[in-house]
Formats: structure tokens, C-alpha cells, sequence
């Protein structure tokens, strides 16, 4: 199946299963524990069921990996799923979670879907097709400059716990900086309102999706060495609107 076929299918799929994570939203909910102390809901776990069962029904056998379910499925051409990225915003009420959906061919990312349903924002993109907000297109800034750059530095606190010395350069970095978490912030610098972001302990489903539609829109998005991201990435990421800012951004980070 050719990706623009796949990218507006998973735009669908998307969409309806944000309604499931919409219908718990700032209701009462139970709150779980994992072994990695982060918390899940019944409304990660439905919403993941959700895009699971469209999945299988509109592209049977592909193999999906997922938050909360783990991996179905040994393909190197596989969905991606995560169903509320930023499960903390989702159960403190607000409404910065988004719906993950990504798919990543031969484990590179290829299309990916980031939905914020609680701000009725879709953005998408695939490789080769551009990326759109809500179904008009989108693209990153011309900022080149790290001085000049609106920079989002996610997970903030983890990165002044285990690389203090990165986050003692970074807190003085660019024009603007804002302290955030999870997707939204790569939403903001593929459609231009931001210029950049360093995260920091993600894991593949929460960067392959996000990736995909940076990518699309223009930008880039790799580890902290400047390099591609794959399944086997470390987790740390850099975000970048242009390549001379990314270049710039990893010197940051790797140099004193």
C-alpha cells in the first residue's frame, strides 16, 4: 500500500481514537504505576485498543508496537503507537497529551500522525508528502541562528539531574527558552512557531511518529550526536528547524 494511502488512513484512525482518549479526559481515573514508575490509565490502554483494532482491520498481519502492548509482530516495517504522550499533562487536566501514530519503514521513520484532541489540532506528514496542520500545510522556520532560536527544553528536570553540566549551558542558550515536555513542542517547531527543542529519556514510540511530520515539515530531528533516529536510538533528541541549527544545538550539547 503507496504512503499517501497510508498517511490518510492513519490520519482517520487518529482522529477516532482520540475520541476515546477525549472521553476519559478530566474525568476520574485510576492511576497505575509500571515498573519504570511512569503512570498509565485505563484511557492509555483504550485509546491504544483503539488504534490496535483499526489497524488490524484496514492493514491485517503488519506488525504494531506500541506503549502499552508491546510489539506484535517482527517486521522491519511497522506502526507505532502511542496513545496519550504525556499521560501526567492527560491526568492533571491539561491539555498538552497528544495521540501518537507513526509508521517506519525498514525502522526509520516514514509517516507519522502527532493529534492534540484536547486543542483540535492534527498535525501530519509523511516523507516525500509535506506536513499539514489540520489539513493545511505547514513548515518549519528559517531560523539558523542558536542565539536567534524560540528553544523548548523538555524534561527539563531530567536533564539537570543526569547531565548537569548540559543543562548549565542549555539554560542560557537562544532567544527564548521555555521548560516543557512530550510532543507538542515538536508540533511547534514543524509548523514555525518554535525554532527548537532538546529532549531528553524518550522512547521510540514517543520520537518515530513525532519525527516523521518534523521531518516533513522541513526540519530535522536526530540524537544528540547529530545522528538519524531508529528503534535503537539512546532517547536523547534535538529538534531543529534547519540544518545549521542543528549542527549548532549538538556542539551545544556535546561541548563545553
Amino acid at each position: 500500500m503507496d504512503l499517501p494511502h497510508r498517511l490518510t488512513l492513519a490520519r482517520s484512525i487518529a482522529l477516532e481514537a482520540s475520541d476515546v482518549a477525549l472521553a476519559h479526559f478530566r474525568k476520574p481515573l485510576d492511576i497505575i504505576a509500571k515498573s519504570d514508575e511512569s503512570p498509565v490509565t485505563i484511557a492509555d490502554q483504550a485509546t491504544e485498543r483503539a488504534i490496535r483494532e483499526a489497524l488490524s482491520q484496514h492493514f491485517p498481519g503488519e506488525t504494531i508496537f506500541g506503549e502499552e502492548y508491546g510489539q506484535s509482530g517482527d517486521a522491519a516495517d511497522l506502526w507505532i503507537v502511542d496513545p496519550i504522550d504525556g499521560t501526567r499533562s492527560f491526568i492533571t487536566g491539561l491539555p498538552l497529551f497528544g495521540v501518537l501514530l507513526g509508521y517506519a519503514e525498514a525502522g526509520a521513520p516514514a509517516l507519522g500522525i502527532i493529534n492534540m484532541p484536547a486543542l483540535e489540532e492534527l498535525y501530519s506528514g509523511a516523507r516525500g508528502l509535506g506536513a499539514t496542520l489540520n489539513g493545511k500545510p505547514i513548515q518549519v522556520s528559517d531560523c539558523d541562528t542558536l542565539s536567534n532560536a524560540r528553544l523548548f527544553l523538555n524534561e527539563a528536570d531530567k536533564i539537570a539531574m543526569h547531565e548537569p553540566a548540559v543543562f548549565a549551558r542549555l539554560i542560557n542558550t537562544g532567544a527564548v527558552r521555555r521548560m516543557s515536555a512530550d510532543c507538542y513542542p515538536h508540533a511547534l517547531v514543524a509548523s514555525g512557531h518554535a525554532d527548537a527543542v532538546v529532549d531528553y529519556d524518550l522512547k521510540p514510540y514517543d520520537f518515530l511518529p513525532v519525527s516523521a511530520v518534523v521531518e516533513a515539515a522541513g526540519g530535522l530531528m536526530t540524537d544528540w550526536q547529530g545522528r538519524p533516529l531508529t528503534m535503537q536510538s539512546d532517547g536523547r533528541t534535538l529538534t531543529a528547524a534547519t540544518s545549521e541549527l542543528l549542527a549548532s544545538l549538538v556542539e551545544r550539547v556535546n561541548h563545553p
